[in-house]
């Protein structure tokens, strides 16, 4: 039977947080003065009637903050299954079309030839060996049904790009080994399948990408023992030249003659080593592939805000998704392993690292797509289905739930609009109260901004502290720490700001009330973001909807009052159970953003600080998820034993850190994360504009990968210390440094230890071949160069002079951050001297030169990678920065780059 609105009032009153004990005084008839929220102490309103609750009685501290916790944690729980779960066992219809032992088997054999660096023999003789018997072998077992074409490209070309600050690239006659399989009558479109082959340095690369290629391998010959003919081909690249900034793609897609054929492509990376791979790029614009995806994937893995996060460059990555977007006009879907990236480009990413399991997943995935897209109608003309972006999102990895961004956008505002309406009409009402009722609303607004201002800053300087003492990174091997770190000073600081506000400018005012107009306050905040978010086009504003959508959902089906029997446990379980979504999603995101992020704080540079990252990223996500449970604290009877908990886990934690109890790296052998370091031997000789040598020098050169540095290697070393801090030679571009890439922006911070001259095999050669006088009072400059494999230009025009156009890329030069000119330059096997000539606008007068120009030869592989004194040091390096195997040049190995680099700079005039 149901109560009447006053009655259900009167009996929701008479109950306190104690458990449900009447008011001593409320019985002796002497009611306490409290303010419901209208402004009578009595706690009626006017007209005798009293105003309606929309909230349960005060929570007695011991039930409201271990309801939380255990809410969250079960959520936790769940999130944690669900990215364990692989989902790859053979079902009971009958065994895989993918074998994943099969592939594997392709995998061993890759990963065995070892570092597959461009320009070795390892990576352009053995490896491409090793594939094309494999597809000859495939070949021999296919059906009548298909067509096996194999060509083996090398190309030779340039091309600039907007990545690292921005850089021209130049190679020559790398190696791409291409299949093209085929209806027996031929096809006239078809879908790219890209790996490639090559690895980074010193590493076995087993997840990057060596296990992309065993996965397109095994797919070829799936598809190729297939009797049922495909409507469109499929063209499986294995590009050799990847890890050299996206080469040998470009090489593909602007001068194969395939490549005109492509109408779509999937494109198969790596950021960690193993697990589940991860759609994080679309398109662009292109949601039938979306489609495509959700239709054919089994194991579905995929996000808008992992593509919205990698395509605002705030993570130093690229892959050759960019290439065949920005320069063949093909849109395409982006797949990466993302799980254990501490050990990825290190010589850790071996094969048995690599979970059938995953293998298994991966194959089941990207088969079923190629299959779906080579069958597909859409495929022949996929340039009309450009229309628009998608809203993408997978549910626990379960299924995607897909929709076009222009449908997303009117959800958005229909839910904001939804959500301001029902403000509207609640704090507006009774109209004769509407300014009273404002004026606490945006109260409630404002403390909620300022405990989320307080709270960052807080926090933030924790962070700062941490870093300054050298503590940086503390939690990286140990990632727990970050939680009670920094987690545990955000909640404290939110509990606490709220609670001084309830103390002191909300005292007198009843808990229900307050409890219920901060919920509103945080409703009011998410649909201000949703309505923003959406505004400033960004898909990922559906995260916003959710926690719009269920948060009202839930107020709506606790309207009615509870009676005084068990009204307190029966709110809290139907109020979690409307907020079960919002909150499931978000820590399933917040795992996966996690989970990519922490191992990239091991190799992000010298100049960002770790820490403020990692605790901005957990405050943010403290605030979301403690948004709509901030109530609870104007609810619970006390919050003293919450924030004594809260304290007590931050200052001892913080204490532990400081002592440096929580090592960054470990040596662990089953899960290792290693410290990087980059060291080169190189030597060194500056030139005047006169040809003469006013400088030279030898010495190696070392840069930490993180933030601490070498802090933590100098009790080892001695030597290493800041002592041989090395400045910038402001005079000469990039600082005289070899640079491989222009990153020098992300490492300020240099060790040059004095060290003997190396004299390579195989030495640079570098000369000007002529000097013209062109018109327009310009002046190009033609130079020849030879070298290894690897060799990086730096060029910087004198003040005055102009560097109007070059040999390179589209002609127009393109400078990195900080003025200078980067190009850098690989070859294959063999290739001729490097001919490349610049044009430079320069004054009547320059008795300085008008340019100066620098060549780094880096030798990675073979005879000339090899320095005594380079191996020599690394020997005394502790154990967490290189492999535990004993054998000396397996040590060695885990460094990200080893070798021996000569830097020759020289100024020209004319």
């Amino acid at each position: 039977m149901e109560q009447s609105a006053a009655a259900a009032a009167a009996a929701v009153r008479r109950l306190r947080a104690t458990g449900g004990h009447r008011d001593r005084d409320r019985d002796l008839g002497h009611p306490p003065a409290r303010d419901d929220g209208d402004g009578d102490t009595g706690g009626k309103k006017r007209g005798g009637r009293r105003r309606r609750q929309l909230l349960p009685p005060p929570l007695p501290e011991g039930r409201g903050a271990p309801l939380v916790l255990l809410y969250l944690l079960g959520l936790r729980a769940l999130v944690h299954v669900s990215h364990r779960q692989l989902l790859s066992q053979p079902s009971a219809a009958g065994p895989r079309e993918f074998s994943a032992p099969r592939a594997r088997g392709y995998l061993d054999n890759i990963t065995a030839i070892g570092p597959r660096t461009v320009g070795s023999p390892e990576n352009e003789v053995l490896a491409v060996n090793y594939l094309l018997e494999q597809i000859q072998a495939i070949e021999r077992e296919s059906t009548d049904a298909h067509k096996i074409s194999v060509d083996i490209q090398r190309p030779t070309g340039s091309f600039s790009i907007d990545f690292l600050g921005g850089f021209t690239s130049y190679y020559a006659n790398i190696t791409n080994v291409i299949v093209k399989l085929e209806p027996r009558s031929g096809a006239e479109h078809a879908v790219l399948s890209n790996c490639h082959f090559d690895s980074v340095p010193n590493t076995p690369g087993a997840s990057d990408d060596a296990v992309s290629c065993a996965v397109m391998l095994e797919i070829l010959n799936t598809l190729s023992k297939s009797s049922e003919p495909l409507q469109h081909a499929v063209i499986f690249l294995f590009n050799g030249a990847e890890e050299n900034i996206l080469q040998a793609s470009h090489g593909f897609i602007t001068q194969h003659e395939w490549a005109k054929s492509i109408r779509a492509f999937i494109n198969l990376e790596a950021a960690g080593v193993g697990g589940k791979e991860l759609v994080f790029q679309t398109g662009p614009e292109n949601p039938w592939l979306v489609q495509a995806y959700v239709v054919a994937a089994k194991h579905p893995f995929a996000s808008v805000v992992a593509q919205e996060i990698f395509q605002s460059g705030i993570i130093p990555a690229d892959t050759d998704f960019r290439i065949y977007r920005d320069f063949g006009n093909v849109p395409g879907i982006d797949l990466a392993f993302i799980e254990n990236g501490y050990i990825y480009h290190t010589e850790y990413d071996t094969s048995d690292r690599i979970l059938t399991d995953s293998i298994q997943r991966a194959g089941d995935n990207i088969l079923g797509v190629l299959k779906y897209l080579a069958t597909s109608d859409k495929l022949a003309n996929s340039f009309e289905y450009r229309h628009g972006n998608v809203v993408f999102f997978d549910v626990l990895g379960l299924f995607v739930l897909a929709y076009p961004a222009r449908v997303g956008t009117i959800m958005n505002y229909i839910t904001a609009a939804i959500a301001f309406l029902y403000l509207s009409k609640k704090v507006l009402q009774p109209k004769t109260r509407a300014i009273h009722n404002l004026k606490k609303f945006f109260t409630a607004f404002g403390i909620t901004l300022i405990s989320w201002v307080c709270t960052l800053v807080t926090v933030l300087i924790v962070a700062v502290f941490v870093s300054v003492i050298g503590r940086s990174l503390s939690w990286y091997t140990h990632f727990y720490v970050s939680v009670f770190l920094y987690g545990t000073a955000a909640a404290a600081n939110l509990v606490l700001v709220h609670t001084l506000a309830k103390k002191s400018f909300l005292k007198n005012m009843n808990e229900q009330y307050l409890g219920d107009i901060f919920f509103d306050a945080s409703l009011m905040i998410w649909s201000i973001a949703l309505a923003v978010v959406t505004q400033m086009g960004l898909c990922s504003a559906f995260i916003c909807t959710l926690w719009v959508a269920f948060p009202l959902l839930a107020k709506l089906m606790i309207h009615k009052e509870f009676s005084q029997k068990g009204a307190t446990m029966k709110f809290v379980m139907m109020y979690m159970l409307g907020m079960f979504v919002p909150y499931l999603y978000m820590m399933y995101l917040s795992w996966t953003v996690f989970e990519m992020f922490t191992p990239i704080m091991g190799r992000s540079g010298s100049e960002i600080l770790p820490d403020v990252v990692l605790a901005g990223f957990i405050v943010v996500i403290t605030m979301i998820l403690s948004s709509y449970f901030i109530n609870f604290i104007y609810l619970v009877k006390s919050t003293k034993t919450t924030l004594i908990t809260l304290t007590a886990v931050f200052v001892v934690t913080l204490i532990l850190v400081c002592s440096g109890i929580f090592f960054p790296y470990s040596s662990d052998a089953a899960n290792p994360k290693p410290k990087r370091v980059f060291l080169q031997h190189t030597s060194r000789r500056f030139h005047d504009v006169d040809g003469n040598v006013v400088k030279s020098d030898s010495g190696i050169w070392i840069n930490g990968f993180d933030y601490n540095g070498i802090s933590h290697i100098t009790p080892h070393v001695p030597e290493i210390n800041d002592t041989i801090r090395t400045a910038c030679e402001e005079h000469a571009p990039f600082c005289g440094l070899p640079w491989i890439l222009p990153v020098h922006f992300m490492f300020r911070k240099n060790w040059y230890l004095p060290a003997p001259e190396i004299f390579p095999r195989s030495p640079l050669h570098f000369k000007v071949l002529s000097k013209e006088l062109m018109p327009w009072n310009s002046v190009r400059l033609s130079f020849e160069v030879s070298g290894p494999s690897h060799m990086s230009l730096y060029v910087r025009p004198h003040e005055g002079s102009v560097l109007s156009t070059w040999s390179l890329g589209d002609g127009i030069p393109v400078a990195s951050l900080g003025g200078d000119y980067f190009v850098f330059y690989s070859h294959g096997l063999q290739a001729t001297p490097w001919h490349f000539w610049v044009e430079l606008t320069a004054p009547e007068k320059h008795a300085d030169g008008i340019v100066s120009l620098a060549i780094a030869a880096h030798y990675f592989f073979g005879e000339d990678q090899k320095s005594p004194q380079l191996y020599a040091l690394l020997e005394r390096f502790p154990n967490w920065t290189f492999s535990s195997d004993p054998k000396p040049e397996q040590q060695k190995a885990d460094q990200d780059e080893l070798g021996l680099h000569h830097y020759h700079r020289t100024t020209e005039k004319y």
